[in-house]
C-alpha cells in the first residue's frame, strides 16, 4: 500500500502553475493543469532537459524552457522526436490536499 505525504493545499499551485520540492532524491516539480489534474515530475532531466517548473504548460504537456522540448506529464515520456523521460511520481488529492507518494521524496539506500 502506497503511502502519502500531504505536501500542501492545491490552491498553493496556481492552474497552469508549478512549484517545486525538494527532496533527498531530487527536485519535483507539481504541475497544476487547467484541466484541473496536479502531476509530480523530475524537475530535471539530467543534461537534457530542465528546469521544466520554468516551461510553458499545454494540455496535460509542458515545453522545457531551455531546449524547448516537450514531456507528457503523466508519463514523462519526450514527445515527438526528442528522446528521453523524465521520472513521474503518485499524486492524488483529497479534500483540496495535494498528497504525494513517501517513495517519490524518500532517498535510496543502496543495498550490495
Amino acid at each position: 500500500m502506497t503511502q502519502f505525504i500531504d505536501i500542501g493545499a492545491t490552491t498553493d499551485i496556481p492552474v497552469r502553475g508549478a512549484r517545486i520540492v525538494r527532496t533527498l532524491r531530487g527536485d519535483i516539480a507539481l504541475f497544476h493543469t487547467a484541466s484541473g489534474a496536479i502531476y509530480a515530475v523530475d524537475e530535471y532531466l539530467e543534461g537534457k532537459a530542465g528546469p521544466l517548473s520554468n516551461g510553458i504548460q499545454h494540455d496535460e504537456k509542458v515545453t522545457d524552457p531551455m531546449r524547448n522540448w516537450i514531456f507528457d506529464l503523466a508519463t514523462g515520456e519526450a514527445q515527438g522526436a526528442d528522446e528521453g523521460c523524465v521520472g513521474t511520481y503518485e499524486v492524488k488529492v483529497e479534500k483540496g490536499r495535494v498528497l504525494l507518494a513517501a517513495s517519490a521524496v524518500l532517498a535510496q539506500v543502496a543495498v550490495e
